[in-house]
């Protein structure tokens, strides 16, 4: 079985970071929906998880983002991630969420509302997707000091706003088609 998961939909800043996982052996305990962890909870388990599951990652940079949309950019990166797990058009896939994005050559999935939090191995594929998209943001923030993207991770919160109206957009990293940077 597949689960697929992502993170980075709702930012404004970053890429979108879709995860396949299968697993080899037993989850640890502890696994459940990245959003019910701390970040420590997360980095714990994710180095757990990375013995006991194969991830397959579809990264979707912001300019592909505004390039295909939001749903274009959900199909390239479950593309990308099942493509970089081997995924069999046989095996089962779970996908969090009622929509369905994967290529037309599956046909065993299920689409399912808050998997994330109702099948551990979706939960797998969150926690990773979150810790491994959460590290790239804080190395984003190391050429990009001033933005605060080691606290905010690219979501539009009140520090990322002050950021944006003092230093502008960053070509390449922010969503140039998504509000409140849409030029209309």
């Amino acid at each position: 079985m597949i689960g697929i998961d992502e993170v980075g939909r709702g930012c404004l800043a970053g890429p979108l970071l879709v995860v396949a996982a299968r697993q080899k052996s037993p989850l640890p305990d502890g696994v459940k929906d990245s959003k019910l962890l701390t970040r420590t909870q997360r980095e714990d388990l994710f180095e757990d998880l990375i013995k006991v599951c194969d991830f397959g990652e579809g990264w979707v940079l912001a300019v592909e983002i505004d390039k295909r949309g939001l749903s274009g950019a959900m199909r390239l990166g479950v593309a990308r991630a099942l493509r970089s797990i081997l995924v069999s058009h046989h095996d089962k896939i779970i996908v969090d969420g009622p929509v369905n994005y994967l290529p037309k050559i599956f046909r065993n999935f299920q689409c399912l509302i808050d998997a994330d939090a109702l099948v551990p191995l979706v939960s797998a594929a969150s926690i990773y997707a979150k810790v491994r998209r959460d590290r790239y943001m804080i190395e984003l923030a190391k050429k990009h000091i001033n933005y605060g993207f080691e606290n905010h991770v690219g979501y539009y919160t009140p520090q990322h706003r002050l950021a944006l109206q003092r230093l502008g957009p960053l070509a390449r990293v922010h969503r140039q088609t998504f509000r409140p940077l849409r030029v209309t």
